[in-house]
């Protein structure tokens, strides 16, 4: 598969957590602290979001994603944190760094640990 290939399909599946993305936040209505909703943006979006960017990053081949696809998938990501803290009544103040959600995955292995660690929500 080629490098441009490769990147094509990378571009395809953040715009598609992105859709995603804006259709939760759409549909959140929590009473919070709503942990099952919580969860499930971790395991279907949040999650999925940096372990995209750690298959690029560790994969067969590097991917150098395009500065239009590195920041839609930074965005996607910052998306699915937020609708991560309205599940708990929380409005995020700032945006992450998809690269330390990455080395925090890599670290913990666990996706909902990562957005707890980012945000620090909910407090501990």
């Amino acid at each position: 598969m080629t490098c441009s290939a490769m990147r094509g399909q990378y571009d395809d599946r953040i715009r598609a957590l992105s859709r995603r993305a804006e259709e939760a936040h759409e549909s959140l209505d929590p009473d919070p602290p709503d942990e099952e909703r919580a969860m499930e943006i971790v395991r279907e979006g949040f999650g999925p979001t940096v372990a995209l960017y750690c298959e690029a990053r560790t994969g067969g081949s590097w991917v150098r994603f395009s500065e239009a696809e590195f920041e839609r998938l930074e965005r996607t990501m910052n998306d699915w944190l937020d609708c991560y803290a309205t599940c708990y009544g929380v409005e995020l103040a700032g945006t992450y760094s998809i690269r330390a959600a990455a080395e925090l995955l890599v670290d913990t292995h666990n996706a909902r640990d990562v957005a707890v660690l980012l945000t620090g929500v909910p407090e501990q």
